[in-house]
C-alpha cells in the first residue's frame, strides 16, 4: 500500500518529486521502528499507542519539532488515503497532535542593502554576467521561488506587459507582474545569450554557458556570490531573496492578500509570517510620532 500511496500523493495529489521523496523516506522509517519494536505490526494495522511510541521515541532522539511534525503529516496523509481505500475502518491519527515549535522569522536582505547591491555591484558585461544580474533582480522583483526561476520558459515572459507565469507548488500557475526596469535587461540578456551560447531546445530563459538549464547548486552560488558583497545576513540564499521581496512589499503597505497571491501561497498564514517584521516598523513609526507613545 505504501507504493500506491507515494504514487496517489504524485500522481494525483501531485505533490513535488522532494516531498514525496520525504514522504518515502519517512515511512521507510516508521516501518524500521515497527520491525525492531513492534514485529507483529505493520503500517496498515498500527494503532494509536504504537504511532505515539513512535513519536515519543523521535522527540526522546533529539529530532527537531519540524522534523517530527513532518513525519506526523506524512502518517496523517497515509492513513486518510488507507481510510479511502477502506484498507482500515478507523485513523489511528485521530488523537495525535502536531508538536508546538518556534516560530522562525524569515531572513531578508535590508532595503538599503538591496538597493546598493542592485545599485553598484559589478557584473561582467557577459553572458555569465548578465544571466546573474537578471536572476538576482527576477529573484527581488518578483519573489519566485528557486524551482520556478530554473524551470521558467521564455514562453512564459510577456514583456509588453511586464508579466511573467510561473508553474508553483502542485502544478498551480500565476502571473506576476514586474517593473519596467527589468524589460530592457531581460532584452539584453537574450540578445547577449544568443550571441555567446549555443542555447539547447528546452526553452528555458536561464542557461549555462554551454547553453543547458541552469541547476539548482549554480543558482545557490551566484545568490550567495552577490549577497556576501552586501549583506551580513547569516543566511544567504535564493529564498532570502523572495523573504525580503514579500517583505518589503508589506513595509511599503502592500495588502497581504495581495502578497499572497503574488508569493502563490495556499492560504493566507504562510504569508503572515512577514507582517511581524512590518509590524516591528509600524511600532517604530507610532513611539516616534504619537503623543502618548
Amino acid at each position: 500500500m505504501v507504493d500506491s500511496f507515494l504514487k496517489y500523493l504524485q500522481f494525483e495529489k501531485r505533490f513535488s518529486s522532494n516531498t514525496v521523496l520525504a514522504y518515502q523516506t519517512d515511512l521507510k522509517q516508521f516501518e524500521e521502528f515497527l520491525t525492531i519494536t513492534f514485529p507483529e505490526y505493520k503500517t496498515e494495522t498500527s494503532d494509536y499507542g504504537v504511532i505515539r511510541a513512535w513519536i515519543v521515541q523521535l522527540v526522546e532522539s533529539e529530532i527537531d519539532s519540524l522534523s517530527i511534525n513532518r513525519k506526523i503529516a506524512c502518517l496523517r496523509s497515509y492513513y486518510k488515503f488507507l481510510m479511502r481505500q477502506e484498507h482500515i475502518d478507523k485513523d489511528p491519527m485521530m488523537k495525535i497532535k502536531v508538536l508546538k515549535t518556534k516560530k522562525k522569522l524569515p531572513h531578508f536582505v535590508k532595503e538599503n542593502d538591496m538597493v546598493k547591491l542592485l545599485d553598484h555591484a559589478q557584473f561582467e558585461n557577459s553572458h555569465e554576467g548578465w544571466r546573474d544580474r537578471l536572476i538576482i533582480e527576477l529573484f527581488y522583483g518578483t519573489g519566485i521561488r528557486l524551482s520556478e526561476l530554473i524551470d521558467l520558459k521564455e514562453s512564459k515572459l510577456n514583456l509588453v506587459e511586464r508579466t511573467i507565469k510561473v508553474l508553483g507548488k502542485r502544478n498551480k500557475e500565476r502571473v506576476i507582474p514586474f517593473g519596467e526596469s527589468l524589460v530592457s535587461m531581460i532584452e539584453t540578456y537574450r540578445n547577449v545569450r544568443d550571441s555567446e551560447v549555443e542555447v539547447k531546445n528546452h526553452g528555458n530563459l536561464f542557461v549555462t554557458d554551454s547553453g543547458d538549464r541552469c541547476y539548482p547548486m549554480m543558482v545557490y552560488r551566484i545568490v550567495k556570490k552577490y549577497l556576501n558583497l552586501f549583506s551580513s545576513i547569516e543566511k544567504k540564499s535564493p529564498h532570502v531573496l523572495r523573504h525580503s521581496y514579500a517583505t518589503h512589499l508589506l513595509d511599503k503597505g502592500a495588502e497581504i492578500n495581495a502578497v499572497k497571491d503574488l508569493l502563490g501561497h495556499s492560504s493566507l498564514a504562510a504569508t503572515q509570517v512577514y507582517t511581524h517584521n512590518s509590524m516591528d516598523k509600524l511600532k517604530k513609526v507610532f513611539e516616534q510620532a504619537h503623543p502618548k507613545a
